[in-house]
């Protein structure tokens, strides 16, 4: 993936999401929030599996 989102506008877009949640939670959740663009395809493009807490979604996006 070439452009990263903002670690903030991840957050920002994932607020108030129950943890733990799956990748199709986390998707839901944006698409609600209406994120777009690398936010959002950066989440589309996430492993699938349970996430446990941000920080968890945060290092596979950013590590």
């Amino acid at each position: 993936m070439a452009d990263k989102p903002s670690p903030i506008d991840v957050q920002k877009t994932l607020g108030g999401l129950d943890y733990p949640a799956s990748k199709e939670d986390i998707v839901k959740k944006a698409e609600g929030a209406g994120a777009e663009g690398t936010v959002l395809e950066a989440l589309k493009n996430l492993p699938e599996r349970q996430y446990d807490a941000p920080t968890d979604i945060s290092k596979e996006i950013f590590d």
